[in-house]
């Protein structure tokens, strides 16, 4: 059976990088390889991991340049790596519907919250917990996704519900959901997905 090349675009720390890296290692995440890490930054903590666990990582540059010059440059590097599928994990660029369709249902998200709620554009990192606990939910979460043109509007994959407990800060907030909800989901996700492809290959489901 095919094993899809699986490539994680970052542009931070990579926390939920680890997640899939540990999940790989535990063969929890065992249908597919994650290959490469592109990270639209240098110098972010999310290079380090992937040197860590010997997985090859680029820095592809967004500052001060086009989004068309970025974004051939990403495509051309997704292509020489031969990777099938794309996870954005704390990648904080919009990608464009012509991207998008180069990867049509092969690239997934992972956003703290219950979607469609504190979802889309400017909602991200703590802005997305600063918001729940402004408008005083009692439960929020986290959901993968698949993405679209639309700001956190792709095909919902999971979701799971966080308790938001009394005296959260958003940073209390956003450790909990990772731990609770993000570290568990996209794993689970990515393996699904890979599955899915390999079975595509294979002639199987489509």
């Amino acid at each position: 059976m095919l094993r899809p090349k699986i490539a994680v675009l970052v542009s931070g720390g990579g926390t939920n990088l680890q997640a899939l890296l540990d999940a790989a290692r535990a063969g929890t995440l065992s249908s597919g390889d994650v290959a490469l890490v592109v990270s639209s930054r240098p110098g972010v903590y999310a290079l380090e991991r992937a040197e860590a666990a010997g997985v090859p990582a680029v820095v592809v540059k967004r500052k001060g340049r086009s989004a068309d010059d970025f974004e051939r440059e990403l495509l051309d590097t997704l292509a020489a790596h031969g990777i099938d599928l794309v996870v954005l994990a704390g990648f904080l660029c919009i990608l464009s519907p012509d991207f998008i369709a180069r990867y049509e249902g092969r690239i997934v998200n992972v956003h703290p919250s219950l979607l469609p709620a504190f979802g889309g554009r400017g909602f991200y990192g703590l802005a997305v917990h600063e918001a729940a606990l402004a408008r005083g939910v009692k439960v929020t979460g986290a959901t993968v996704h698949l993405v679209n043109e639309i700001p956190d509007g792709g095909k919902i994959l999971l979701q799971r519900a966080v308790e938001v407990r009394e005296g959260d800060t958003p940073e209390t907030l956003q450790r909990r959901v990772m731990e609770q909800a993000e570290w568990i989901l996209l794993p689970q996700a990515v393996q699904a997905l890979c599955e899915e492809l390999a079975g595509r290959a294979d002639g199987g489901r489509p």
